[in-house]
């Protein structure tokens, strides 16, 4: 199944993982990828640590669980290649996902795209 197949029809929960350039690092829960293609995704944005740590550190990590018994899901590691700040194309993402995007607030939400470096497993899979 690709990716854009398993984040449409897999329910679970979403945590991605960032470090600020010191190293201290952050975890947000975060909806399913926006996913572009196969080397692309997108998350929706909010002025909060995980955007500002990537200004400094462009890695990260996203780590989706699906919902149910065992220990199922996929890891994917990632690299900020660049952000949309036009409100009308992260409106036009948000509309995409009204169940976890359904109100809409006034702040600056911007549209942050990632390369897709590795995916692998929840469990297992060594490098």
């Amino acid at each position: 199944m690709n990716l854009s197949d398993y984040f449409e029809n897999v329910r679970g929960l979403g945590i991605l993982a960032t470090a600020d350039s010191d190293g201290m690092v952050d975890l947000a829960i975060y909806a399913k990828p926006h996913v572009i293609d196969e080397t692309t995704i997108a998350f929706i944005m909010r002025e909060r640590l995980t955007r500002q740590n990537l200004k400094s550190n462009p890695r990260a990590a996203y780590m989706f669980v699906e919902q149910g018994e065992g220990y199922s899901g996929k890891r994917l590691y990632l690299t900020k290649i660049r952000e949309e700040s036009n409100t009308s194309i992260v409106e036009m993402f948000r509309k995409k996902q009204p169940e976890i995007c359904a109100s809409y607030d006034d702040s600056n939400k911007y549209l942050v795209h990632f390369r897709i470096d590795d995916v692998r497993p929840l469990v297992g899979e060594t490098t």
